[in-house]
């Protein structure tokens, strides 16, 4: 294929003495590519696009030689579909026509796609953006955008919206070395011909100043090793020794500037705020001079400390906003250079001023606001007009007639009931006032649940036994969404997926830990276990909506955890950055969990298990006890109760000791937690059945051999009498184990 990627001499072989070292030493494939293995390792998402030929338009973002280029002509090697290349800088909204037409004609007449490589992307301008964008929208084009700048602030966002952004990053040391030291032993390519000597310390130079940028590395070793031996080239074998003067003199130092219209300009006032928010007065004072002796608009810095002081401080210090408009005002009015010190003002009064993020609860509130269509209480709405006939306004309490000038009634519409949005921080001003608060808010609770104020609706058609019952099952399933929610957030918080990780999903049949994956990880790889084919339909009707190289890939087996070789015919994939589970009980022995799990990770890897094993659930004996006052028939069944969950034959009986162990021993740095859990549960009669059936229930049939007959029914009326009263509380305790692998 010709293309901007390789350069040929007259008679068409490589004209590898002609071009650039940089230039010849470019992969040629996936395998071939230096660094870069959070976005095209092994089970990456765009390695598997790229080794699919799936792939769909993407932008590549990172600083000078981090390889860019290099992996667009890697796709250019890959790919069945056509390949076209532009420059930005050299290429005009005819060229791109041009390609444009070509692309067509290929799609109509063979339907084949085109890959479409831009360089400097950044550097098109809008007609030139707007002349490519519909043939990306259509299909006809896939483009694969390469930037050095931020592609949310310099590229159409447009195109941004219907490409995936993968941001490469600077190379490291060692593979700064494996670059230089390919390009020294490659004998067709580079310098594998002559015996390449360096003095002491000269190629660390040369990849200390080169910064991560492997072009700029190459260009410099080239440079040094050919002007290291006149004439060149030498005879074969030949040694060339480099000096460290000739390394020095090969690459220049780079100097780093700060650009107010670039990327690191919105880095730059990002580690300020950073700063600010982690109370740190010298960092932030740090990158204020920066940006000040930089050139940056005071304008634009006081805006964002204004916002911090809202978003950030708030009401831990009432007093910071109007600290900050007031620096700002005061800075208007003289300038520099003796406005610095308005501007250090605002800085210092803010990083060192208490915390507080609760004015985000606005957004918690706005979002009930887009899912509910909530009407206003009777008792809020405007008497003047509809009191006699509908009851407006009916209940309500004047707060200024009772004492503090506060009184408890509902304020909320009656499906929000309970619903919390602020929630006072323990520092500054809303430490003082949080007890407060949270007493009001307590009283509140009860004449909600009393539901003694307001009646929901239009006092016409208005039911209370109906009313009730309905707000009963609807807190009754805001609760389990809760407890969900907080299972999947314990979860995340001890894996600390990243964009790129690779993560393992056994018991995935519910897909809560299967999105936020996907979420948390768009870069790497989501992999799920479900136990039947019905489960896995399921979830990828959900993932209908996603392209197809970016849903989840799920297996279907019995097993918990498979073989890696298993992994790899399922997921193309035998290692794993995480392994996530979460089940209300481990039904095998945990040894042999660790064990396959270890099998699994890379290195580096986790495991995070979130189960509740039967010893720390609910015990029928604290329900006697707490909720029937039955304390004497709770004495009776919690003897037996202990012998029942302390009988180590039985699977998943285990407690955290034992989990514990079985994963240290199998060479895992383990952390552990007990979460106490707790719902009103509502237990039917079935769910009573099933509980003290003798010959299914394992629980019922123990009971009924340990138990006196008349102790066994009197227990069994008991609950039952309960449970039609009102809701159970139900509690238990769960494990949240964190196992690392070194």
């Amino acid at each position: 294929m010709d293309d901007l990627f390789s350069q040929k001499d007259s008679t068409g072989k490589q004209a590898s003495g002609v071009s650039p070292l940089a230039d010849r030493m470019r992969p040629r494939t996936l395998e071939d590519i230096i660094g870069q293995d959070h976005i095209v390792g092994e089970g990456r998402l765009l390695r598997r696009a790229i080794q699919a030929d799936r792939l769909s338009s993407i932008i590549l973002y990172g600083p000078p030689g981090t390889g860019k280029t290099s992996l667009a002509a890697v796709i250019a090697n890959t790919t069945r579909a056509a390949f076209e290349n532009l420059n930005a800088v050299l290429s005009g909204v005819k060229d791109i026509r041009e390609v444009i037409d070509r692309s067509d004609e290929r799609n109509r007449l063979y339907g084949k796609r085109t890959i479409l490589f831009v360089d400097e992307v950044h550097r098109w301008n809008k007609a030139q953006q707007d002349a490519l964008l519909p043939w990306v929208e259509n299909g006809t084009v896939i483009l694969v955008g390469a930037t050095t700048e931020n592609p949310f602030f310099e590229v159409n966002r447009a195109l941004v919206s219907r490409s995936r952004i993968f941001q490469l990053k600077a190379l490291g040391p060692k593979e700064m070395l494996e670059a230089a030291r390919r390009a020294i032993t490659d004998t067709e390519r580079g310098y594998g011909n002559w015996k390449v000597l360096f003095e002491e310390g000269a190629l660390e130079h040369l990849v200390e100043v080169a910064g991560g940028d492997a072009r700029t590395l190459l260009n410099a070793l080239e440079l040094a090793v050919e002007t290291s031996v006149s004439p060149w080239p030498p005879e074969k074998g030949a040694e060339i020794r480099i000096s460290m003067e000739a390394a020095e003199e090969s690459i220049q130092r780079r100097a780093l500037l700060y650009d107010r219209d670039g990327d690191y300009h919105f880095d730059t006032i990002s580690a300020f705020i950073k700063s600010i928010r982690g109370s740190d007065p010298d960092a932030a004072l740090y990158w204020l001079a920066k940006m000040v002796r930089a050139g940056e608009d005071p304008k634009f810095i006081f805006r964002r400390m204004i916002i911090l002081a809202s978003e950030d401080v708030g009401l831990a210090d009432p007093l910071a906003l109007s600290v900050v408009i007031s620096c700002a005002q005061a800075f208007e009015r003289i300038g520099f250079p003796e406005g610095s010190f308005p501007l250090t003002h605002a800085c210092l009064y803010l990083a060192t001023a208490p915390k507080s993020n609760t004015t985000l609860s606005f957004f918690d509130a706005m979002k009930e606001v887009e899912r509910e269509d909530a009407e206003v209480p009777n008792h809020l709405r405007d008497a003047s007009r509809d009191a006699e006939s509908f009851g407006h306004g009916e209940g309500y309490v004047y707060p200024h007639a009772y004492r503090d000038h506060w009184a408890a009634q509902q304020y909320l519409p009656s499906s929000l009931k309970g619903r919390t949005f602020y929630i006072p921080s323990v520092v500054g001003y809303e430490g003082k006032i949080r007890e407060e608060v949270l007493q009001k808010r307590e009283l509140q609770a009860a004449i909600v649940l009393g539901d003694s104020a307001e009646s929901g609706s239009e006092l016409l058609s208005w039911s209370a036994a109906a009313k009730g019952r309905e707000g009963w099952f609807k807190r009754l399933e805001s609760g389990r969404n809760d407890l969900l929610l907080n299972d999947r957030n314990i979860i995340f918080e001890n894996a600390a997926v990243k964009r790129q990780d690779r993560t393992l999903i056994p018991f995935a049949n519910d897909g809560l830990l299967l999105w936020e994956s996907l979420r948390r990880s768009p870069e790497g790889l989501t992999a799920a276990i479900v136990n039947s084919q019905s489960a896995k339909d399921a979830l990828l009707r959900y993932a209908e909506v996603l392209d197809e190289i970016e849903k989840p890939l799920i297996a279907v087996t019995e097993e918990i955890l498979p073989a890696a070789q298993q992994c790899e015919e399922w997921f193309s994939c035998a290692l794993f950055d995480h392994i996530l589970i979460r089940c209300a009980r481990l039904n095998t022995q945990p040894s042999a969990l660790a064990a396959n799990a270890k099998s699994l990770l890379a290195k580096g890897g986790g495991l995070v298990l979130f189960t509740s094993p039967p010893r720390l659930g609910e015990r029928i004996s604290r329900i006697l006890k707490d909720q029937c006052s039955q304390s004497g028939l709770a004495s009776i069944l919690e003897k037996a109760e202990n012998t029942f969950f302390n009988d180590t034959l039985l699977t998943g009986f285990y407690n955290i000791e034992e989990l514990k162990a079985a994963f240290e021993e199998n060479g895992f740095t383990v952390k552990t937690q007990i979460i106490d859990q707790k719902e009103e549960r509502l237990i039917t009669e079935r769910d009573l059945s099933a509980w003290f059936n003798t010959e299914q229930s394992r629980w019922g049939s123990f009971m009924a051999e340990n138990l006196e007959k008349p102790d066994f029914k009197a227990i069994e009326d008991a609950i039952r009498q309960r449970i039609a009263k009102s809701p159970l509380l139900w509690t238990w305790k769960s494990i949240c184990l964190h196992g690392k692998i070194a």
